[in-house]
């Protein structure tokens, strides 16, 4: 082989890569803009540019992305949170770093467990269902209406809600009983894994987590291909989900079906100590989301 030839290959790699991402970046813009059933002139008029000039967006002829034009590309496309930190990923191989994306790692230690002691309290006097997560949906706190929610489950390893909610979404047995949509539950926590593994990718357990979804065939399909289908409509993780509702059973036959639509109302001091608060409001079913019990759900693995 000749120098001329080993000097070559690196640029061979390296053109096939731009294309790669290059063609990505074209499949999440013009795909999320079908999927709104926008013209390129109405996206065009959004940006306040010429439709010429978004076609090149759309196409990849851009000198250089800015933080700018891809927040500018993120509104004007609808995308929630989720997409963004996509975008970014496959546009400019970061995520965003002019806006807050996630919190920091929770801090752990006698000043955190005495702040969890008067918060739990204070939590404990709401009606609705409320819990404090870490950035992997560790459950740290959680008021008697949530406990309730979730009386009576059988016990399974660290699939429990008081632990995880989202293991316990994805692995316990009993989940589609409460969960009651089960598969859009299930796609929105696989999103919600994949935000935090492009957040924190050094996190172990997020990594163990993501490693038991791969080790079940039904998980795994719904992780690579399933998944990544809905994130281009739904585009979003368990909160950032555009306002959607989903249904959930309450064990009290008194109460029943409720529509159920997480809601973060996360305070400074919490924000401080990598924590989320998460509120489940609960309203009465009406009679099209009842008609959506009818569609077949899947169930979800053990570990």
């Amino acid at each position: 082989m000749n120098a001329g030839t080993k000097t070559g290959a690196p640029a061979v790699d390296d053109d096939l890569a731009a294309g790669m991402r290059a063609q990505r970046l074209r499949d999440l813009i013009v795909g999320r803009r079908e999927f709104l059933n926008l013209r390129q002139e109405e996206v065009a008029d959004r940006l306040d540019m010429s439709a010429r000039n978004y076609g090149n967006w759309e196409r990849g002829v851009v000198k250089e992305w800015t933080d700018g034009k891809l927040f500018q590309l993120a509104t004007a496309l609808e995308m929630t949170e989720f997409q963004t930190v996509r975008l970014f990923l496959i546009a400019v191989d970061r995520l965003p770093d002019t806006r807050p994306i996630g919190g920091r790692g929770c801090v752990e230690g006698p000043s955190l467990d005495a702040f969890l002691f008067d918060y739990a309290a204070m939590m404990e006097a709401l009606s609705l269902p409320t819990f404090l997560i870490d950035h992997r949906w560790e459950v740290k706190s959680a008021n008697a209406a949530y406990r309730e929610l979730f009386r009576g489950l059988s016990h399974h390893p660290g699939a429990m809600p008081s632990a995880s909610f989202l293991q316990f979404g994805l692995f316990h047995p009993d989940a589609p009983a409460i969960l009651v949509d089960y598969r859009n539950w299930q796609l929105s926590m696989l999103a919600q894994l994949a935000t935090g593994l492009e957040r924190h990718d050094q996190d172990m357990n997020l990594r163990r987590l993501q490693r038991d979804v791969h080790q079940h065939p039904s998980l795994r399909e719904a992780y690579l291909n399933d998944m990544q289908t809905w994130v281009l409509g739904a585009g979003a993780d368990l909160v950032h989900h555009e306002g959607t509702a989903r249904i959930i059973r309450h064990p009290d036959p008194l109460i029943g079906l409720q529509s159920c639509r997480l809601v973060e109302e996360t305070p400074r001091a919490l924000q401080a100590r990598g924590l989320t608060r998460i509120t489940l409001v609960l309203t009465e079913l009406d009679a099209e989301g009842a008609a959506d019990l009818m569609c077949p759900r899947p169930t979800p693995c053990g570990v």
